[in-house]
This record gives structure tokens, C-alpha cells and sequence, in this order.
């Protein structure tokens, strides 16, 4: 392996930050972070470029840094993509088996993805990742690898992402004006849920709640794959908005006491506790109680958390999320974030922050930064391959999911 080779490198591009994280692959087993560039986001909102020129300017200023940092000149990254334009449905591909004796080859698991991939899109969508969750060989489901069994019949059930061609292009188009290539576009909740679930979760069930600054990503996981995922159309912007609003102060001083201050749960405010906050216009600063700021945030907190629930129980998935529900991304840092989520829910809530990676781990061990540590994550993974994909103490279905997508990788 090359120097270059050795570095991977993921870029989250969001609506309030984009991040630039550098992987080092290790020559026995994992990756250490070695180069962290971030820089706030403009010219892109809610995974859409709105401005071309801020965008291109933004992720050069977090590539550079990052290169800085690493001491290596980036040429290649694996981009994570966000926004409502992402769609993703279940689909099911069925075919003969063709082989002689009917022993399953893998061109037959090719040709069964092929055929649950093979939907009829609205114009201006594509494919984004079709991901297999298991296989039915002549009615016996829950099958994770079917290659060298015998049937006449295989089906594969698939998750199957889309998005919009021309806010996709237009993101990828930007990172190439800056001066780098996309090897691949991963969406923003898988790319996170290879940095901050464990195997268990997806094994028993588990919901990924992502909340960025313009939107909330939702991924839900049982038996090992991914069966759903969503986008809600509210962030962390907004509470930063009602801040702006509600306490009459500039957007920008609004941020910091989001982030200084900032608590979702009233209840967990002491009364007497008192905040300053900036004036608009050049009036002096006033000083008023750290509740009010709490009773401003605790309704965006609850909508967002209603969203969610209504979301996973149109999908139908309310009773199979065993393990709960993990918050992620920037807008999961706001105190009482977790304490809000399970009176909401009614389920074992925790944050997730990045694990699995080492190097200046203690600098990305934050929700902000787990679709960018994913992402490094996720492309180290596909380019191991299947050994690296299944830890040792996973069990058989752990393993099986292991095998499944080591076997997809082949194809794709």
C-alpha cells in the first residue's frame, strides 16, 4: 500500500458546518484520525446548494485544514449527502435459480439484486445505495448468505436509498470546483451509524436519529440491516431561529447561547440561574433568566421528537426498536436532549459519539462529528472487505450481515 493509499478521507457537507475528517489505515487492523478541518457551512441548505461560490470557498477552507493537520494533500473523498431530496423504500427481487443441481451461485444473489433494483423511478432520481438485508431460498427467510445452498427459488429483500440527480450533482460538483474527487456519495445517516451503533443495536433493533442544523435524519436498523429511513424537515437551525426571535438578539449571538447555555428541558433549570444576552441594534446586553431561554427551546425540542415518533410508527416499526433510540449530530449536544427524547418515546435513549477509530479520537468524540468519522469508517470497511466487516464475538446473524455485505461489495 502506497503512502496515499493509506488515507481515507470523508466529508460532511451540512447546512450549519462542514467537516473534513483524515483516516489513517493501520497495517494490522482499524484506523486512527490523524487531520480534522472544519469550517462553517455557506451556500448550502438542507443538503441543497444555493450558492455555488460559498460552498466551493467553504470546503476548501475545511479541506485545507484538515490537510494542514494530517500533513498530506487531499485528492479524494468519500462525501456525505443530507436533505429531504433522499428517499428510501424496500423493495424484493425474485428469480429461478439457474445453476445446474439449482446450487445458488453468485451471480445468481447478482441477478436476484438486480431484479429488486430494477423499479421505475420518477424522473430526476437516482439510485443511491441498494443495501440487501436477507435472502429466501424456496420459503425459508432470514437467510444472510445463499451462496453454495441448493433451491429452485431465490428472493432478496433490499433497501433501496434514492435522491434527486441534480442537488446530488450539484454537491459533488462543488467539491470538484475545490479541487478534489467524490469516490463515492454515502447518505448521511449510514454513513453515522457505522460510527456510533454497535452491532447489538442493529441486531435487536435500533433507531439513529441524526439531528444536523437543517434537518433530522432518521435510520432504523433490526436483524442486522437497514429497513427505513427518513428525513424530517427541522434542525438545529431552528432553535437557534426561535433564540433570535424570542429574545429579540442577532442570529449569531443566538448560536452562542444556544450552545453556552442552551438546555431543551426546563424542568432541569435551577430558577435562579440568569444568562446575558446581546441586544439588536447596538443596545446594551440585558440580563434575564436561563428558564426562559430553556421554555423557548423545549417546544422545538418536543416537535422534533414527535416528528420522529410519528415518522417510525407510520413505518410501522414502533415495537421493534428493542436496543431504543440513539441521538446523534450537532443538534444532539443541547442539555436535556436525551431527558426530553424519553419522556417523549418512552424508551432507553442515549447519545451517540464516534467509537472504533483512534489517533485524535478525544477530537472527534462529539455527535457533531459522527457522519464524518463514518464516513472514513464506512470507506475503510469497503475497501477491507468482508474479514474486517464481522469482529470476532459477533454472533451468527452479526455475522451473516457481515457476510451479506462483503458479498454486495463484490458486485457494486
Amino acid at each position: 500500500m502506497t503512502r496515499k493509499e493509506r488515507y481515507l478521507v470523508g466529508l460532511d457537507v451540512g447546512t450549519s458546518k462542514i467537516a473534513a475528517i483524515v483516516g489513517e489505515m493501520l497495517e494490522g487492523e482499524g484506523v486512527d484520525i490523524v487531520g480534522i478541518g472544519v469550517a462553517e457551512s455557506r451556500g448550502i441548505r438542507r443538503g441543497v446548494v444555493v450558492n455555488l461560490e460559498a460552498a466551493v470557498d467553504s470546503i476548501k477552507k475545511a479541506i485545507e485544514e484538515a490537510e494542514l493537520m494530517a500533513g498530506i494533500e487531499i485528492d479524494s473523498v468519500h462525501l456525505g449527502i443530507a436533505g429531504p431530496q433522499l428517499k428510501g423504500f424496500n423493495s424484493r427481487g425474485v428469480i429461478a435459480v439457474a445453476g445446474k443441481n439449482r446450487e445458488i451461485s453468485r451471480d445468481d444473489v447478482r441477478r436476484a439484486i438486480d431484479a429488486a433494483k430494477a423499479v421505475s423511478l420518477p424522473s430526476g432520481r437516482e439510485i443511491l445505495h441498494v443495501l440487501p438485508q436477507d435472502f429466501v431460498v424456496d420459503e425459508q427467510d432470514g437467510i444472510g448468505a445463499p451462496v453454495g445452498m441448493t433451491g429452485a427459488r431465490l428472493e432478496v429483500n433490499v433497501h433501496i436509498v434514492t435522491g434527486s440527480q441534480t442537488s446530488t450533482q450539484n454537491i459533488v460538483a462543488c467539491v470538484n470546483r475545490a479541487g478534489v474527487n467524490v469516490l463515492e456519495t454515502v447518505t448521511e445517516q449510514l454513513a453515522a451509524s457505522e460510527a456510533v451503533l454497535t452491532d447489538d443495536e442493529k441486531e435487536l433493533g435500533v433507531a439513529l436519529v441524526d439531528i444536523g442544523g437543517g434537518t433530522t435524519d432518521i435510520a432504523i436498523f433490526e436483524h442486522g440491516s437497514l429497513w427505513h429511513t427518513a428525513v424530517v424537515g427541522v434542525g438545529g437551525d431552528h432553535f437557534t431561529n426561535d433564540i433570535a426571535v424570542g429574545l429579540r438578539t442577532p442570529i449569531p449571538d443566538a448560536e452562542k447561547v444556544k450552545r453556552k447555555s442552551g438546555c431543551a428541558l426546563s424542568a432541569m433549570v435551577d430558577e435562579d440561574e440568569t444568562i446575558e444576552v446581546a441586544s439588536v441594534g447596538g443596545r446594551k446586553p440585558r440580563v434575564m433568566a436561563r428558564r426562559i431561554l430553556s421554555e423557548i427551546l423545549q417546544p422545538r425540542a418536543e416537535e422534533i421528537f414527535h416528528l420522529v415518533w410519528d415518522e417510525i410508527r407510520r413505518a410501522g416499526y414502533e415495537r421493534s426498536l428493542n436496543s431504543g433510540i440513539v441521538l446523534t449530530g450537532g443538534g444532539a449536544i443541547l442539555e436535556g436532549m436525551p431527558e426530553i427524547a424519553e419522556q417523549i418515546f418512552d424508551l432507553p435513549i442515549r447519545r451517540g459519539c464516534p467509537v472504533g477509530v483512534g489517533g485524535l479520537a478525544d477530537h472527534v468524540n462529539s455527535p457533531a462529528f459522527a457522519s464524518g468519522v463514518g464516513l472514513v469508517l464506512y470507506g475503510y470497511r469497503n475497501l477491507i472487505g468482508e474479514a474486517a466487516r464481522t469482529p470476532v464475538g459477533v454472533g451468527a446473524l452479526g455475522r451473516v450481515a457481515g457476510r451479506l455485505r462483503g458479498l454486495f461489495k463484490e458486485f457494486f
